[in-house]
């Protein structure tokens, strides 16, 4: 007849699911098994089915059609607030990312990253985006994309904070571990230096002494790094000079000591580094007569005798990844850190 190929199961009309079902011998919910959660399916019984649909010509049901039946993409979300390219260079970043991307593969799920630039259009980029939660990292106590993510609908953790009512917060008491850093290796005679994450969403460099540093720093991690610092120094604190960096690199940090440097006149220093990559830039830059304390205990960091807060990324990626997928906010997890210091052997 006209209009008809001659394939079983076709004609005026698609073939479905169930003629699928129906010329492989198995049910329904087999091919639907087959198509979208193939680990379900024995080998044996897939290839059978697949044989099926490609006799018939049936073609798999379109990802956005299913998406918007169900309810679910099948996607989660992580939202950057760094450029797309900080995930792959920075080597913690790429840490936090890979143990979120143990749970997706372990889930069935992809991840899509959403990199936001502190512009108008953050919110509505992020919102945009066909995930079913969202994993995102550190950013300030004033980013409009945190109101925004608790109150769509779909669940969240953040890795670093802030605390958001809606959003699970994963993070180690970094105002707890700072101070514990500084107390570990401040030495009579040397001068201390704080090398700092930036102070607010604007990442001016700067070089001022703590005691004009503002009340107000909107990023939790730098925020509470900095009252760990200050609770070690104590009456040396207000004198310390600080040298904030715009981003996580580890020429900024050299550059950053570099300038430190000409200011201390041949004193010796003590660099308390807000990240491993930071501290390495500061090693370039001091020496290896200068303390130099970092965080992440990165191997390049303990191999150069940088003494670092151990904060395992990698874990708490897997813990986002796990707490924005799971029922519900709940409590937060507790992460545990350690002093590494590579002096002791």
């Amino acid at each position: 007849m006209p209009g008809q190929s001659g394939r079983p199961g076709t004609g005026s009309r698609r073939p479905t699911v169930k003629d699928v079902a129906a010329a492989a011998g198995v049910g329904v919910m087999t091919v639907s098994y087959t198509f979208n959660q193939p680990s379900r399916v024995a080998e044996a019984t897939r290839h059978r089915v697949l044989e099926a649909a490609e006799r018939l010509g049936y073609r798999r049901p379109d990802s956005t059609a299913r998406a918007l039946r169900s309810g679910r993409t099948g996607q989660l979300g992580v939202v950057l607030g760094e450029h797309l390219s900080y995930a792959f260079d920075d080597p913690q970043a790429a840490q936090f990312l890979a143990g979120v991307a143990e749970v997706c593969v372990e889930e069935g799920l992809g991840m899509v990253l959403i990199p936001t630039r502190g512009d108008a259009g953050d919110v509505d980029r992020v919102l945009a985006a066909a995930v079913d939660a969202y994993v995102l990292w550190t950013t300030s106590d004033d980013d409009p994309v945190l109101p925004a993510v608790a109150g769509s609908g779909r669940p969240a953790a953040i890795q670093g904070g802030p605390e958001h009512p809606g959003i699970t917060a994963v993070s180690p008491d970094d105002r707890q571990a700072a101070a514990a850093l500084a107390g570990a290796v401040l030495e009579d005679g040397r001068t201390p230096v704080v090398l700092s994450f930036p102070l607010d969403r604007t990442r001016e460099p700067s070089l001022v002494p703590a005691r004009e540093l503002p009340s107000d720093i909107p990023f939790p991690v730098t925020r509470n790094r900095l009252a760990g610092y200050r609770d070690a120094l104590g009456e040396r604190w207000s004198d310390t000079l600080v040298a904030v960096v715009a981003q996580n690199h580890r020429l900024q940090g050299r550059n950053a000591i570099e300038d430190v440097l000409e200011r201390l006149s041949g004193s010796s220093p003590v660099i308390l580094a807000m990240s491993d990559e930071l501290a390495l830039g500061a090693r370039e830059a001091a020496g290896d007569d200068a303390v130099v304390t970092g965080w992440d205990a990165s191997v390049k960091a303990l191999e150069a005798g940088i003494v670092s807060v151990t904060n395992p990324l990698r874990e708490q990626g897997r813990l986002c990844a796990q707490a924005a997928l799971g029922p519900g906010t709940g409590p937060a997890p507790t992460i545990t850190w350690e002093i590494a210091d590579p002096r002791r052997g």
